[in-house]
């Protein structure tokens, strides 16, 4: 487990009870407040995967994302000050941020968000991505469909990703892969985690 700014009460665990498939998944009950912030991850294989790489994680939780931000995934980029790309959520909707300059994908104007969607709760959902470090692109799929606010695919969109390439040259080189919770403020879910698949091609669901 790791805390990345300070230890509350956020928590990480093995659970038996609740699972996707097979008999265990991580439990994560993340807490309101800046120093509750707890993942589990790795950094095994992450770099060897190459600039084009894919993921895939099954995710069930119990509370819909709040209007304030809050991340559930983060990876730590080499190439931007070992500071992380995450996902997670804002303005109750999923989005991508960037932690060096807070650019979100897609932008925060309700178009923006619009064009996400809610994270279902109380049920497992797919969540798929692949991030191209070579061409600075990333997509996003949720049970097996493209989310089209969360694709920077290079050209610049209003509501999507033109605020997210207003940074040019952005070229990730990630170097872990960490599921968890971080609320910034406002933000309280119990969180649960299974078949977590890293690969060099899309996984699917």
């Amino acid at each position: 487990m790791s805390y990345p700014d300070c230890q509350g009460t956020g928590t990480a665990t093995v659970d038996t009870s609740v699972a996707h498939s097979g008999t265990k998944s991580v439990r994560v009950n993340g807490a309101t407040g800046y120093c509750n912030h707890v993942f589990v991850g790795t950094t095994s294989g992450v770099s060897g995967l190459g600039a084009v790489r894919f993921a895939r994680f099954w995710v069930r939780h119990t509370t819909a994302l709040p209007t304030q931000h809050v991340t559930f995934l983060a990876m730590r980029d080499a190439a931007d000050g070992n500071r992380d790309l995450r996902m997670g959520g804002q303005n109750g909707a999923l989005q991508w941020n960037r932690a060096s300059d807070d650019a979100t994908l897609p932008e925060q104007s309700p178009a923006g968000v619009a064009l996400s969607l809610p994270l279902a709760t109380n049920r497992w959902t797919c969540v798929e991505f692949t991030v191209d470090g070579a061409q600075g692109r990333l997509r996003t799929w949720v049970d097996g469909a493209e989310v089209a606010g969360l694709v920077a695919d290079g050209t610049p969109t209003q509501d999507i990703d033109r605020q997210w390439l207003s940074r040019a040259n952005w070229r990730p080189n990630l170097t872990d892969l960490r599921l968890g919770w971080e609320s910034y403020g406002e933000g309280a879910d119990t969180l649960w985690f299974d078949d977590v698949a890293l690969s060099t091609t899309r996984v699917g669901c």
